[in-house]
């Protein structure tokens, strides 16, 4: 029976995985176990600022996967384990269909819909962007950065695409919800809404 709620919910509601990157940090660290809310989207909107888990369905940003053994795969397909599956990947939403995520302002900030954005996660001493960009957002599409710029192949690095570096929504897994190890990290997943809140609706 225990098998089976913990498949259920792994499959219906919550998931876990683990971070192999520094791509998010200071929000999230190497090896952190977070658990994913899968009812966004979906029951739930995903909006800006939103930190979020997707499929990298085109191998934009997968290298190989750890080697794992069939106990550790019949765990993870349970739920009984975080996943590590290296197709899958965590950055944060800075634009939603029809945006226009642009980079940047005198002050080095990057503006959604002409709005400058101040972003209190970024990882410190870190620019919001080395590289300048000029992106609308396509439909059912999301444009997504990880904190740590520097260190992260996020949405920027496909702007040459067709897509522009946009994620169909369809490919995400779900919204993070918390961090649940290691215990002195114990806390929330690292979704932050406010510094989009003045963000006008796209023209």
């Amino acid at each position: 029976m225990a098998v089976v709620i913990s498949f259920v919910i792994k499959t219906f509601l919550l998931r876990a995985f683990y971070i192999p990157s520094e791509s998010m940090q200071p929000t999230l660290e190497v090896d952190d176990r977070i658990v994913v809310n899968l009812l966004a989207p979906g029951v739930m909107d995903v909006q800006r600022g939103d930190v979020v888990v997707f499929e990298d369905t085109r191998s934009w940003w997968g290298g190989p996967t750890p080697e794992t053994s069939p106990v550790q795969d019949a765990l993870m397909f349970i739920g009984l384990t975080p996943d590590t599956s290296s197709h899958y990947v965590v950055k944060r939403v800075v634009g939603l269909e029809g945006d226009l995520v642009e980079c940047c302002d005198d002050e080095e900030r990057i503006l959604v819909n002409g709005e400058p954005i101040d972003e209190p996660y970024l990882y410190p001493d870190i620019k919001p962007s080395e590289a300048t960009f000029d992106v609308t957002v396509p439909e059912d599409h999301v444009w997504l950065l990880g904190d740590h710029r520097a260190a992260s192949a996020d949405s920027r690095s496909h702007v040459e695409e067709p897509d522009q570096g946009a994620v169909p929504e369809e490919d995400i897994i779900g919204r993070t919800l918390t961090i649940v190890w290691p215990v002195e990290r114990w806390g929330g997943g690292g979704t932050d809404r406010d510094p989009f809140e003045n963000v006008p609706e796209p023209q």
